[in-house]
């Protein structure tokens, strides 16, 4: 079956401050979205389909690769805990944000004549 050209889609990924696995990176900018978006370490893991261990790890693994935390949490019991993003979280995830969607528009001329190149 022929592939369409319109199948193709450019992902430009940003990692810092290197490629090792503790690197900032797509997967940790969404997870601050889900937990931005859910107030819970849990519903935002259980969004993107990982475990709450996992998201744990990696908030953790986030709050130590920077100079403050990204992310704070409160335990659960009768008030409910919670989570939410500092504004250090926020900024990060903000300029993260605008850093991919640069790299989009600055690579969308050579993607196109790229794309013309494909098969289809």
């Amino acid at each position: 079956m022929a592939r369409s050209v319109l199948a193709f889609e450019l992902q430009p990924r940003l990692r810092f401050p290197h490629a090792g696995r503790e690197a900032f990176g797509p997967g940790k900018a969404e997870l601050l979205c889900h937990i931005a978006a859910t107030g819970s370490i849990r519903t935002a893991a259980t969004e993107m389909g990982m475990s709450y261990h996992r998201a744990w790890q990696l908030v953790k693994g986030m709050n130590l690769l920077f100079r403050v935390p990204l992310v704070t949490v409160s335990r659960g019991g009768g008030t409910g805990g919670g989570a939410h993003l500092t504004r250090a979280g926020e900024e990060v995830l903000t300029r993260y944000t605008r850093m991919e969607q640069a790299c989009a528009g600055a690579t969308r001329t050579d993607w196109q004549a790229l794309l013309r190149l494909l098969r289809k």
